[in-house]
């Protein structure tokens, strides 16, 4: 069994949505992108812990509290562990079952899911004792030195569903084009959907719509 671990921040996550959804909203958005993505790992057979900043419980993983940054936090732990690892994101709801089994079915010393802009969505490290993470930043080139560094093979798995991380009030378009989770039932009960004018894809809040 593969051990997923997903890094989460419960408190004031998200910020750059708040030009669409208010603080105790973001929270709660937050909390169901995440569980959309344990009820996707666990479906996968992995165990799910997510490493968070402060306590915390959500069905179908446990949680390790550590009050660090991300990469102190994520580095401390995969030093305490022997065992291969699966690190991925909390805000790619998209992600299937299959996209799970994909990468920790790799034949490689590590896979890496790009995510856009540069960044890195999911990691799986095979061997956690030669592997270190430093995201932030064009953290995929960062991730692919380590790995060339330490004389690991990298499969890099390239996925839509993976590499589609929430940040921007844009990103929203995407879970309900392409969502069926509780994100997507979380933003249809707050009155958020679909809005198309002049060829453009954006969303609509109640009679407020937000142009993207």
């Amino acid at each position: 069994m593969v051990l997923a671990v997903i890094p989460f921040r419960p408190k004031n996550p998200k910020t750059r949505l708040s030009c669409v959804l208010d603080p105790e909203e973001r929270e709660k958005f937050a909390v169901m992108m995440l569980s959309d993505v344990v009820k996707t790992t666990s479906g996968a057979g992995c165990r799910t812990i997510i490493i968070s900043t402060e306590e915390f419980s959500i069905e179908g993983a446990e949680t390790v509290v550590m009050d660090l940054g991300l990469n102190e936090a994520l580095n401390e732990f995969l030093s305490e562990i022997n065992e291969p690892v699966l690190i991925i994101m909390s805000d790619i709801p998209l992600v299937t079952i299959e996209n799970i089994e994909s990468i920790i079915s790799t034949k490689s010393d590590c896979a890496i899911v790009p995510g856009r802009g540069g960044g890195t969505n999911s990691i799986f490290i095979r061997d956690p004792s030669r592997f270190s993470v430093d995201f932030y930043g064009t953290s995929f080139l960062d991730h692919m030195n380590i790995a060339e560094k330490a004389g690991l093979s990298v499969e890099v798995i390239d996925t839509f569903r993976m590499s589609t991380d929430i940040d921007e009030k844009e990103d929203l378009v995407e879970i309900l084009l392409h969502g069926n989770g509780e994100s997507r039932a979380y933003m249809e009960s707050l009155g958020i959907s679909l809005s198309v004018k002049k060829g453009r894809v954006g969303i609509e809040r109640d009679s407020h719509e937000e142009a993207l």
